[in-house]
């Protein structure tokens, strides 16, 4: 379940990070069904954090900590590549299994979605609580059953009578 696993969440900051603090409420509210152990919390980057390669080695720090992997896709996303392009692949590379989360609401991969991650396999949902939960619950273990030649198949979603059953 999405408690027990490490969650590194990719998101814009300057655009989006709006997104990554309703997430964080969701998971400090009690009355709210929503919880990961976020990345972000393992080591916090300190006043140095103007440091590329500084930053770098405390973000992968918390990528080989993580489990699974979130990306917050807003419309410039696509276009990042100093951080956020490097986060993607570093993920990647390690094998993660990737939810995108379409700000804009889309449940399937859309023209935002940064290249690096087109027809890859990963999940793509809409920024609704109850969705992300979904893929951050279910998502790792679908992901890790998949062969070789199964994960060449590309983007992943949800159908709507899924989506239907968790009240989305």
């Amino acid at each position: 379940m999405s408690y027990r696993d490490v969650t590194y969440v990719i998101f814009d900051a300057d655009e989006d990070g709006w997104a990554y603090r309703f997430m964080r409420g969701w998971k400090a509210n009690d009355r709210v069904e929503f919880d990961f152990r976020d990345a972000h919390d393992l080591r916090k980057l300190t006043w140095r954090a103007q440091d590329e390669t500084y930053i770098k080695s405390i973000l992968r720090e918390r990528m080989r900590a993580a489990r699974q992997v979130i990306v917050l896709v807003g419309e410039k996303t696509k276009n990042l590549y100093r951080y956020v392009r490097w986060e993607i692949e570093l993920a990647l590379e390690k094998g993660l299994p990737i939810t995108v989360v379409n700000l804009n609401g889309s449940r399937a991969q859309d023209e935002y979605c940064p290249a690096i991650l087109r027809d890859k396999c990963a999940v793509h949902v809409p920024f609704k609580m109850n969705a992300i939960k979904l893929a951050l619950d279910n998502w790792p273990d679908e992901y890790k059953k998949l062969g070789a030649a199964e994960r060449l198949k590309g983007a992943r979603y949800y159908s709507d009578s899924v989506y239907a059953k968790v009240a989305i």
